[in-house]
């Protein structure tokens, strides 16, 4: 009986410290901001609704939103980025999946700079990309990402009609915020 109770109370031991010791950090209410700057028009459109994961144990990064969720402040502006230049109805997110190159030491208050690189997926294309960007380990529980980088719309199949030249850059800056919790 001695040696079942020591194996029942060693799983317990390394299945609860196990769960406690894992660095997994989500958001379901991020922010992200896209830029738009061409000749005759500039805007920008945001979402609070980024969804990530941060594993520091498995450095693995994976964020994602559902397109539907942008808003550029014109309804009509953005149901033609949806239906027209997005395709939401076909390919309904945005997807970055990578790593941190050359993870830093996260120290509790010290905002450190990284590089994500890894796979953004939109419009049903996906490229490897590298992400310049902070983080910072507010406190044991709770991490804070900030990124960001260019998308060209060509490079994703997202073609913008010759006369919309002068309304739509060929150019994206997105910008990301998020404050991730420990799971």
């Amino acid at each position: 009986m001695r040696p079942l109770a020591n194996l029942l109370l060693g799983f317990i031991l390394v299945f609860f410290t196990g769960n406690l010791m894992a660095q997994e950090y989500l958001t379901e209410n991020g922010k992200t901001l896209f830029i738009s700057k061409a000749p005759m028009s500039e805007f920008t459109g945001e979402s609070q609704q980024l969804h990530g994961l941060i594993d520091l144990d498995k450095n693995l990064l994976d964020f994602y939103i559902h397109l539907n969720t942008l808003k550029t402040g014109i309804g009509l502006r953005d149901r033609h980025m949806r239906e027209n230049y997005l395709e939401t109805k076909k390919f309904p997110f945005a997807e970055f999946t990578g790593k941190i190159a050359d993870f830093p030491d996260l120290l509790k208050g010290k905002e450190v700079p990284v590089i994500a690189k890894g796979k953004f997926k939109i419009h049903g294309v996906e490229r490897e990309i590298e992400v310049p960007g902070t983080l910072l380990k507010n406190s044991d529980q709770e991490l804070v990402l900030k990124a960001e980088f260019k998308v060209l719309l060509g490079d994703y199949n997202i073609e913008i009609p010759k006369v919309m030249f002068y309304e739509l850059a060929e150019d994206q800056m997105v910008k990301i915020e998020a404050i991730l919790k420990k799971k």
